[in-house]
């Protein structure tokens, strides 16, 4: 039938392959360091980890298939400046860790703020936080008609997040809120939007984009900044090689100018 046909021609095909791949490395066998030197000739690859759900970080226009925002053109501007290719894939923000670590991935560049916690699971570009590529800090988000003021009016309230972020850390440090954490940032804003909880806590510049895209029509910001954090760029612990190139290619960006064009892209304005 169809099916045994189809096996015998891929039985015969792979026994042509390995004839064929036999015959190959026969011949190169002569030709003294010609592999090598065409492995050497190879571009480099930096394969950046991401959760584009982040705006105006890292996120996708309907429709597209590629990856946009202040993180996502600082870590080519980073990856062009250090000679390497760079390649961004897209996986859940708790996974981030994990693939660094496991090999999967070189450096993650999803707006991850550094703490003491992750700085033991990873090593982070400029961890020294004086001088981090974007400080940021917390903010609650409610709807227009809410009463809400501030964060001690969300005790015993409902509160959304996104999980595995420090929004979801101080959000559980609410007393007597029931929190619930979602896998991305848009399904907790929907959470809001459908009423299904009282408020946010998410990072400050992402609050500020959503809004200045329209959510200002429903929802508003209340109270003051909480927690001003730094975001670092992170790369498998003990990496120091890396994170010292990252380092160095970060501070030849700020150098000439580039950091401040990608910046006053996505926030209109140089950063102080």
């Amino acid at each position: 039938d169809e099916g045994l046909r189809r096996m015998k021609s891929w039985v015969k095909k792979l026994a042509l392959t390995g004839i064929l791949a036999a015959v190959v490395v026969t011949s190169l066998s002569g030709c003294g360091n010609s592999g090598s030197k065409d492995a050497a000739q190879q571009k480099k690859e930096l394969i950046v980890g991401t959760e584009p759900s982040f705006a105006p970080f890292e996120f996708q226009k309907e429709g597209s298939k590629s990856y946009d925002g202040f993180d996502m053109d600082l870590a080519r501007a980073i990856g062009k400046q250090m000679g390497y290719k760079v390649e961004i894939v897209s996986m859940g923000f708790d996974a981030l860790i994990p693939a660094l670590n496991s090999g999967n991935i070189d450096v993650v560049a999803a707006g991850m703020s550094i703490n003491e916690e992750r700085q033991k699971a990873v090593t982070f570009s400029e961890p020294d936080f004086t001088e981090s590529y974007y400080t940021s800090g917390l903010m609650i988000m409610v709807r227009k008609d809410s009463n809400v003021k501030s964060i001690d009016d969300l005790k015993g309230k409902t509160i959304a997040c996104q999980i595995g972020t420090t929004g979801e850390k101080n959000a559980r440090n609410v007393a007597n809120a029931k929190v619930t954490a979602f896998n991305t940032n848009d399904e907790a804003v929907m959470e809001l939007k459908n009423k299904g909880v009282d408020a946010i806590i998410n990072d400050s510049p992402v609050v500020g984009y959503y809004l200045a895209q329209g959510g200002n029509a429903s929802m508003k910001t209340v109270g003051d900044i909480m927690e001003a954090e730094q975001y670092g760029l992170a790369v498998k612990k003990g990496n120091d090689k890396l994170a010292g190139e990252i380092n160095k290619a970060l501070a030849e960006l700020k150098k000439n100018g580039e950091y401040d064009k990608i910046y006053k892209t996505w926030f209109g304005e140089v950063k102080k």
